[in-house]
C-alpha cells in the first residue's frame, strides 16, 4: 500500500519531509532535531515514523501541554534528556495598566521579526505578560530585537523551565452523530451553529483545518483533522465510530475552548 494514500495531497510534502529525516537518521546515526511542529504535523510525524526498530522519535514544547513542540528523532540506542531539544524560554512584559495586547499582537511581533513560525512554540497568556519557548538557535536574536509589540514599549527576558505557567488540560471528548464529514456540518455541530450561521465564518477566512485557512463549506475532513474558528475555540476530530440505525455517521470528537 502507498504510504501517500493515508494523507492529504496538500500533506505529501511534509511526509516525504519526515521520510528524509527517518532515513538520515537511520544511515548516519545522528539525531534530527526539528523545529517546532504544530499537533497535526506530530501526528503525521509519529504515524509515519511508527515503532520503528532502528529510529525513535520524541516531542517537547517547553509547557507541560504543549501544543507545538520539537521532534527529536535519535537512533533506539540513545536516551535523550532535555536539554537536547535546545529550547529558550521568554516573558514579556508590558504596560498592562494603558495597552491591551493580545496573543495575535505577540503573534505579529514575531512575524515581523522575519522569524518563521516554526522557530517559536506556543504563546501562553499571564497576568500582564506572555511566555513563550523558542528554538535556541534564534533566541539571541529575538532577545535583542523584540522592544515593541505594536506601538507598545515591552521587556523580555529570558526565564527557566521551572517559571513556565502551565497550560489546561488537553481535549474534552464529546460523542454526537452528523450527516457527513462536510466542514460546515461539522462546524455547525462541534460549536453549536446553525448551517446558515457557518458560511460567513468559512467565507469571511476564519476557519482553519490543521492550521491552514479553508474557505469551502464541502470541504471534507477525516479523522485526526484539527478545526478552529477565531473567536470560537478549536475541537479535533478523534474518530469515526460507524452509522447509526438511521445511516447517521458517529463521531468522536476534541473540544478546547480559546
Amino acid at each position: 500500500m502507498n504510504l501517500f494514500e493515508h494523507y492529504r495531497e496538500d500533506e505529501q510534502t511534509f511526509v516525504e519531509q519526515v521520510l528524509g529525516w527517518k532515513e538520515s537518521v537511520e544511515t548516519g546515526y545522528e539525531r534530527k532535531l526539528t523545529d517546532f511542529l504544530d499537533p497535526r504535523q506530530q501526528d503525521i510525524a509519529a504515524s509515519v515514523i511508527g515503532k520503528d526498530e532502528t529510529v525513535h522519535f520524541a516531542f517537547d514544547g517547553g509547557m507541560k501541554y504543549s501544543e507545538r513542540k520539537r521532534a527529536l528523532l535519535y537512533p533506539f540506542y540513545e536516551t535523550p534528556e532535555r536539554q537536547d531539544f535546545e529550547l529558550s524560554y521568554f516573558q514579556l512584559q508590558y504596560p498592562s495598566k494603558f495597552v491591551t495586547l493580545s496573543h495575535r499582537d505577540i503573534l505579529g511581533a514575531l512575524v515581523g521579526l522575519g522569524l518563521k513560525r516554526g522557530k517559536y512554540g506556543d504563546i501562553v497568556e499571564g497576568n500582564g505578560f506572555f511566555q513563550f519557548a523558542a528554538c535556541k538557535d534564534v533566541s539571541l536574536y529575538i532577545e535583542m530585537n523584540l522592544k515593541k509589540v505594536g506601538s507598545a514599549s515591552v521587556t523580555l527576558e529570558p526565564i527557566d523551565a521551572d517559571s513556565l505557567l502551565e497550560q489546561g488540560e488537553d481535549w474534552q471528548e464529546v460523542h454526537a452523530t452528523v450527516s457527513s464529514l462536510r466542514l460546515d456540518v461539522l462546524l455547525a455541530e462541534m460549536f453549536r451553529l446553525s448551517r446558515s450561521k457557518t458560511v460567513p465564518f468559512i467565507d469571511k477566512g476564519r476557519v482553519k483545518v490543521n492550521w491552514r485557512t479553508v474557505e469551502q463549506p464541502s470541504y471534507s475532513l477525516q479523522p485526526g483533522d484539527y478545526i478552529s474558528v477565531r473567536g470560537l475555540g478549536r475541537r479535533k476530530l478523534l474518530d469515526e465510530a460507524g452509522r447509526t440505525k438511521k445511516d447517521r455517521l458517529k463521531i468522536i470528537y476534541g473540544k478546547k475552548e480559546n
